[in-house]
């Protein structure tokens, strides 16, 4: 089990990202969160099988149709096995460490 954080820029916001996050991570079986930033980029962290993950890597350099995905930033560890589900969490004001 691997988790993965990730920080999306561009056009992120506003156009439904979050949920179809959460969409995308419930098909591909991962588990974790997703929320806004305040600079206007998505921030996520997720944990699952590694090809999981990758998948969900994918789909969030395309997002929603209406996104325009500039740049996902991504940093692996190793898993904490900290989430149950798949959450949309408030806004936040800067990026977890």
């Amino acid at each position: 089990m691997d988790r993965v954080h990730l920080v999306i820029s561009g056009r992120v916001q506003g156009v439904w990202f979050r949920a179809s996050t959460r969409r995308a991570a419930d098909e591909f079986g991962v588990r974790g969160w997703v929320r806004n930033l305040a600079d206007g980029r998505v921030e996520a962290i997720a944990e699952g099988d590694r090809a999981s993950l990758e998948q969900l890597v994918k789909w969030a350099w395309q997002g929603p149709p209406a996104a325009r995905v500039e740049a996902v930033l991504c940093r692996w560890r190793p898993a904490e096995g900290s989430f149950t589900d798949f959450s949309v969490g408030a806004n936040a004001l800067a990026p977890e460490a």
